[in-house]
């Protein structure tokens, strides 16, 4: 049996080979730790899943859902961001429902890219930005991220001939794996760059609200609801792309509830952007799915327009455990960089390590049943580091790194 040659690039899965060994640790006996996925730990609050709940007995929200019944959604999407950013978003031209955010930076190039185009994407990166963008028959460029240059791409190191034949580049910032925040200054840069060179600009920002407030110039606790206080917003440390690109002339973004929210199960998410951009979106959507259940999206709009007093506990609480960690890696001789924001640590793997992070972390799980992330299934960049998620207890994460020490 043949199969389309688009899914060669998608047979190799660091991340399934780490599935695998924590698998064969736990058949033999370990005690596994998974520091390896992102997914929160944490409880959703009881005003979302009542939300929820009161759909289920409603026969209204059984049935499939079209693009004009997402219309308090989208209006309590895009109440969220002008209150966040001070930006005015039209929740009928310029918002679309996802199923999770994932799903828009997959089928984005579909509807961007033709075969033989350039994508230009952070390495390391998201593995589903790359998938998209094979699927769609487009061509990767990856743009390095290196700790001198505090994990932002250099556009001028992109060639020109690459840039003849590119049509998108992908940001994502506060940036998975490596926990950097980008100033507003550099997506001023880029939204000038994709201007010039007539890409789209497509931000994905998951993490918008885990910045810890050691992060210098962190987001304030509240955005000021003044309008003539423009400078206030642009002084955010975790900065929307529309701030760079106020007239969404060039810009996509996505966001999702899985992180602010712990919904990640729930797999609910929106695009905020250009209307040509989000119209030739929803066209490539509107070939292969409808959108969620009806219920799933009125427990969203209670995350977005309800108390938000959960998102603040959640990020404390990764704060204290991203403490626990690298305080102890740290006391073990593991010196790593304190992480502004994210749920994560990038750590650079130590000598004997340093090239080979996939048989560090194979042989992490199978010796001592701590799982994480080997940085080479993040990209070329990201050999030489390992991501830790910290979706543990800090006593759990202090005994991972007992263990380690071993």
């Amino acid at each position: 049996m043949e199969f389309a040659e688009r899914l060669q690039p998608l047979r190799s899965n660091v991340f399934a080979d780490m599935d695998r060994a924590k698998f064969l640790a736990r058949a033999a006996g370990k005690d596994v730790i998974d520091l390896s996925l992102g997914s929160s730990d944490l409880p959703v609050a009881a005003h979302i899943i009542d939300a929820i709940a009161h759909s289920l007995s409603d026969s209204s929200t059984h049935g499939y859902l079209l693009f004009n019944g997402t219309k308090s959604f989208r209006e309590a999407a895009a109440s969220w961001y002008e209150q966040k950013f001070g930006i005015s978003v039209n929740p009928e031209t310029e918002v679309l429902p996802l199923i999770g955010s994932q799903e828009g930076t997959a089928h984005l190039p579909l509807a961007v890219l033709n075969p033989g185009d350039f994508a230009l994407l952070l390495d390391p990166g998201y593995p589903s930005h790359a998938g998209g963008v094979y699927l769609a028959g487009g061509q990767i460029y990856p743009m390095p991220l290196l700790a001198e240059n505090q994990f932002l791409p250099v556009f001028d190191d992109i060639p020109k001939t690459v840039l003849a034949q590119s049509k998108m580049m992908v940001l994502s910032y506060p940036h998975n794996p490596t926990t950097a925040i980008a100033p507003l200054a550099f997506f001023d840069k880029a939204v000038a760059f994709c201007r010039e060179h007539r890409l789209v600009l497509v931000h994905d920002f998951p993490y918008v609200d885990l910045v810890f407030d050691d992060a210098v110039g962190a987001v304030p606790p509240c955005p000021p609801s003044d309008s003539g206080k423009e400078e206030e917003y642009r002084k955010l440390k975790a900065p929307s792309i529309f701030q760079a690109d106020r007239d969404k002339s060039v810009s996509i973004e996505f966001f999702t509830l899985s992180k602010s929210y712990n919904m990640g199960g729930f797999r609910v998410g929106y695009a905020i952007g250009n209307p040509e951009i989000i119209q030739a979106l929803r066209q490539v959507k509107a070939a292969v799915d409808f959108n969620q259940y009806q219920g799933i999206l009125n427990g969203a709009i209670a995350a977005l327009t309800g108390p938000q007093d959960t998102v603040k506990t959640s990020v404390e609480t990764f704060r204290k455990r991203r403490d626990t960690f690298v305080r102890a890696l740290q006391n073990i001789g593991w010196q790593v960089p304190i992480p502004p924001a994210t749920m994560y640590v990038w750590a650079k793997l130590p000598e004997p390590w340093a090239l080979d992070s996939v048989k560090f972390c194979t042989q992490l799980v199978e010796n001592t049943g701590v799982a994480a992330s080997p940085g080479a299934g993040f990209g070329k960049s990201g050999e030489g580091y390992v991501r830790f998620a910290l979706v543990e207890s800090p006593e759990i994460l202090a005994e991972a790194v007992r263990r380690i020490a071993e």
